[in-house]
């Protein structure tokens, strides 16, 4: 930090203002209520947690799990509520979206919205964004982005205990319904690996467990793991990707419990190699040794180049694994989210979930980019190439020229025999074929549901059609099968700004207790950019004030803002001499466009601030 600089000023702490909740609206209907629709009213006198969220979202996904334990301490006083708001196409799917409920183990009310209708009678900017309603019917609290459980369960705390003494505070059940069961050796497989003995293992995401089928892929021979989800021996959290190492044990990337696990086939023993249990937060080591530093949803692995390359969905980058010196280490992207080519270290990912290795290659699924890329050495360095995709809001299916060519949220790669590889399109049902000597991108099949992994076995490619919960054998190669091109963007709305200056404001008061931390100099960090880089003229790069202006290039129509910002606030106590002090961290991705009457601010809030 720069001690001669000056302080910034705090912002003004908010007016809680009486603002009424609006209404939940959503043509999809409402799911985990058993049958029944409900409003607002429904509500009356519990303490109500809108969480927006859309299931491609690893953010949101991350949500869902910090909610668990705040959704059960408070079960009958809290409700909460989530608002699924389609990104993608597929996911405005009823179908869909009652599969992503089940596969992520939501257990409280959805309220499918498909056209985004209670999304903008909130005016939500982001995924995810949470809103605290409180007993009365009022909004008292909205914060964007993920790591907020903390200052939401004060809050319900204080709720509880004004509306118990108001006598507005209704406790008991809450609405939810469980739906029944369905019986299925897999449930939402994720990624699927060739063992030596000619069996598959399977990464049964769902069920917490990986299953080894015998060679047909359906007869089960063992399962690994207990079935609940644990950080243990024999406990896993919706486990995702599979490496075959060349000791013949795997690594398992354990996604939600951020780690690398490693399971031996021949003794059946699970060992924690990489990872905390804890999820990476901003300012936390990105290296060192891997038992000792904190992982973020590794969704997919693989063995190359002496290492285990590691697909870090959860903030947008490529690590890796040294089994030999035991450390882990970031090697490609920035943690910004966006299609970002160059060196490795300064690549940009947005959500890598699918990884496949040749010779002279690494492959790469990018989801949030519905893009294929790939990472090979330059000389000494490693850089990041796309093959097919062009960036966070354009997807579709088209086949052609991989210039023009569109997938729709990949979660799979497999490198296959001539070079060519194959792409799980997740979101289009489609297995597609990207030839790198012809540039051309074709179709192999369609109709998988929702496939998310491929390996091949023989002549033969053994798809995981995760949301039919079964693996399905295609013949190699197979003739394309003829599909009407589409193209979509993303439904989420664009900020009208004006052209000209833009002032961006990040609202920050320190919580309760709290003050900014300016012992050391500023205690605030701002960092914008843009998608494309020609969208700003001016005011892109880091600062340590939390406001500033923007100047938008009269050329450049609409764009993404890239915004990170950073706050660290103690505890304000004279008294204390060792204050513990708070890090806050949020990054927005803002889709903008400009037009004459467009806004002049672009306000964005630090969560932080007592609602």
């Amino acid at each position: 930090m720069n001690d001669a600089a000056p302080a910034p000023t705090p912002a003004p702490a908010p007016r809680r203002a009486r603002v009424r909740a609006p209404e939940l609206i959503g043509k999809g209907g409402w799911l985990n209520t058993g049958g029944k629709d409900l409003t607002l009213a429904d509500f009356r006198g519990r303490i109500l947690i809108l969480d927006f969220w859309t299931f491609c979202c690893i953010n949101c996904l991350h949500v869902l799990d910090e909610l668990r334990e705040l959704e059960e301490k408070h079960r009958d006083t809290v409700v909460i509520v989530g608002v699924h708001s389609p990104k993608f196409a597929h996911e405005a799917e009823h179908a869909a979206v009652v599969d992503a409920v089940e596969r992520y183990e939501v257990h409280h009310p959805v309220l499918d919205d498909p056209e985004l209708a209670t999304w903008k009678q909130y005016a939500v900017r982001a995924w995810p964004t949470l809103v605290v309603i409180d007993p009365e019917g009022y909004v008292v609290a909205q914060h964007a982005g993920e790591g907020h459980a903390h200052a939401i369960e004060r809050l319900v705390g204080e709720l509880e205990a004004e509306h118990a003494a108001k006598g507005t505070l209704r406790r008991g059940d809450g609405p939810y319904v469980a739906p029944e069961p369905v019986a299925s050796d897999l449930r939402f497989p994720g990624k699927a690996l060739l063992l030596p003995s000619g069996n598959f293992l399977v990464s049964d995401s769902t069920r917490h467990q990986l299953v080894e089928l015998g060679a047909d892929g359906e007869s089960v021979v063992r399962r690994i793991g207990s079935g609940e989800r644990a950080f243990t021996a024999d406990g896993f959290s919706e486990p995702q990707g599979l490496a075959l190492l060349p000791d013949g044990s795997v690594i398992v990337a354990d996604t939600v419990n951020h780690a690398l696990r490693r399971f031996d086939p021949a003794t059946g023993a699970v060992e924690t190699v990489a990872g905390t249990g804890r999820q990476w937060w901003q300012g936390s080591p990105t290296s060192g040794p891997a038992a000792e530093v904190d992982l973020s949803s590794p969704w997919d692995v693989a063995w190359w180049q002496g290492k285990v390359w590691i697909a870090m969905a959860g903030v947008h980058q490529l690590w890796t694994w040294d089994p030999q010196t035991g450390t882990v280490g970031v090697a490609a992207g920035t943690t910004n989210e966006g299609l970002v080519d160059g060196p490795a270290a300064e690549a940009w990912f947005a959500q890598p979930s699918g990884l496949a290795a040749t010779e002279d290659r690494l492959w790469v699924a990018d989801s949030e980019t519905s893009a294929l890329r790939y990472l090979e050495r330059e000389g000494e360095e490693y850089v990041v190439r796309t093959a097919v995709g062009t960036g966070l809001f354009d997807f579709g299916h088209r086949d052609g020229d991989a210039a023009q060519a569109l997938l729709q949220h990949p979660l799979g790669v497999t490198a296959l025999p001539d070079g060519s590889v194959a792409v799980c399109d997740t979101y289009n049902h489609a297995l597609r074929r990207f030839d790198p000597a012809s540039g051309e991108v074709s179709t192999l099949a369609t109709d998988l549901r929702e496939p998310s992994d491929a390996v091949l076995v023989g002549g033969d490619i053994v798809v995981v059609e995760s949301a039919r919960h079964r693996l399905t054998r295609l013949r190699l190669p197979e003739e394309a099968v003829r599909v009407d091109a589409v193209a979509h963007r993303t439904q989420r709305a664009a900020t009208e700004v004006a052209p000209g200056t833009l002032r961006l404001d990040v609202v920050f008061q320190a919580p309760s207790g709290q003050k900014l931390d300016t012992r050391y100099g500023p205690s605030t960090r701002l960092l914008v950019s843009s998608t494309p880089p020609e969208l700003l003229a001016a005011g892109d790069g880091p600062g340590t004030d939390l406001f500033r202006d923007l100047t938008l290039n009269p050329e450049v129509t609409e764009g993404v803002l890239h915004v990170s910002a950073m706050a660290a606030s103690c505890d304000d106590d004279p008294a204390n001499e060792y204050p513990a002090c708070h890090v806050h961290q949020q990054d927005w991705g803002v889709p903008v466009t400009v037009t004459a009457d467009g806004a002049a601010r672009l306000p964005l809030v630090l969560a932080g601030m007592d609602a």
